[in-house]
């Protein structure tokens, strides 16, 4: 299977479950965004890039740049999505589970979501898999925007849509 049709796989699934939790979602027309999806949260337009994510020793990876290659007179090298994406939406097919990342809570290149604790009990700074997994994430404008994220509130797939 090449990489498009791995991100295609992605893509679907990710906007099946957010689908199935809810949310309303667009799909930009054209092959040629720095956006797969976008989920119209009240009003509020977040633009999702899809990827794969990779799940070893305990934590799902996945990268947050994309590589160019070089051409005529640009150099290859790692671009990042800051300021493109509002979410990273993840299909990690090992678990078969979608998680919804805030880009700016990330680092450019690769991040990490932990599904097992780290040998070391760890808890600074360790992105816990759970708190991204859609359905259980909350107030998604909040989170993109930094503003006061809430805590406890109710997840999405935990009530039926009118």
């Amino acid at each position: 299977m090449n990489t498009s049709q791995k991100g295609n796989i992605a893509t679907a699934h990710i906007l099946a479950a957010l689908v199935a939790n809810g949310k309303d979602v667009a799909i930009p027309f054209g092959d040629h965004q720095r956006y797969d999806l976008i989920i119209d949260d009240n009003g509020t337009f977040l633009r999702v890039q899809c990827k794969v994510g990779c799940l070893k020793d305990g934590q799902i990876s996945f990268m947050t740049s994309r590589h160019r290659r070089r051409v005529k007179d640009r150099p290859a090298g790692w671009i990042s999505y800051r300021g493109e994406v509002d979410l990273f939406g993840v299909y990690c097919p090992q678990n078969r589970t979608c998680y919804l990342v805030p880009a700016n809570e990330v680092k450019e290149k690769r991040a990490f979501l932990r599904l097992a604790p780290t040998r070391n009990n760890q808890k600074k700074g360790v992105r816990r898999a759970s708190a991204y997994e859609i359905g259980a994430v909350a107030q998604l404008g909040e989170r993109c925007n930094g503003i006061a994220e809430v805590r406890g509130s109710i997840p999405l797939g935990s009530t039926k849509r009118s």
